[in-house]
């Protein structure tokens, strides 16, 4: 398959941006390609929300040329066992365009998001969200809080609560994808 050359799968050789962490997760979505684009593209709304305004400083920088902002509930699970132990964080998430590669088989979007309250504390992430052959994907850099000291407690622990949180919001968007579509109507 040819996939152009925007949607390329990061080099594995590259080096980490100085002060962050990569992050790379994924999960199964065995869905149509065709379901995965609606959902990810069109009907994103399904697992973001509706889209924040930017009209004021009170949802911080604007979101990057060509991109969407939504306000998301981020969770973290504590454990499979005790699913409703869960740690919850506002963040604004940022979401571009969909990119389909040319038979329509791979989709992938820009994605970041960062606290929406309290943002020095939290981590900040920016990177690729896509769906190729069943599987979601979530590839890039997050750059934990306190600097050189938050990259040592990263290194021992915090990666464990990004990559947490990363493979929670997969889950909700396969999850999502997985529904059966009711916007068709009774056939």
């Amino acid at each position: 398959m040819s996939v152009p050359d925007d949607m390329a799968q990061p080099d594995a050789t590259a080096e980490e941006p100085i002060g962050t962490s990569h992050l790379a997760v994924s999960v199964a979505a065995p869905v149509a390609a065709a379901r995965a684009a609606e959902i990810l593209g069109p009907r994103r709304t399904t697992w973001l929300g509706q889209p924040v305004a930017e009209t004021d400083a009170e949802h911080g920088p604007p979101a990057a040329a060509g991109m969407e902002r939504h306000l998301l509930n981020l969770e973290l699970r504590v454990s499979d066992v005790a699913l409703r132990v869960a740690f919850h964080k506002a963040a604004y998430v940022d979401v571009g365009p969909l990119r389909s590669a040319e038979d329509d088989a791979d989709h992938e979007l820009d994605i970041s998001w960062r606290a929406a309250g309290m943002a020095p504390l939290f981590p900040v992430f920016a990177g690729t969200l896509r769906w190729a052959d069943g599987d979601l994907r979530l590839d890039g850099y997050y750059a934990p809080p306190g600097g050189s000291v938050g990259l040592v407690a990263d290194r021992l622990l915090l990666n464990v609560a990004a990559r947490g949180t990363a493979r929670r919001l997969l889950e909700r968007i396969a999850d999502v994808m997985g529904q059966p579509d009711t916007s068709r109507g009774p056939g």
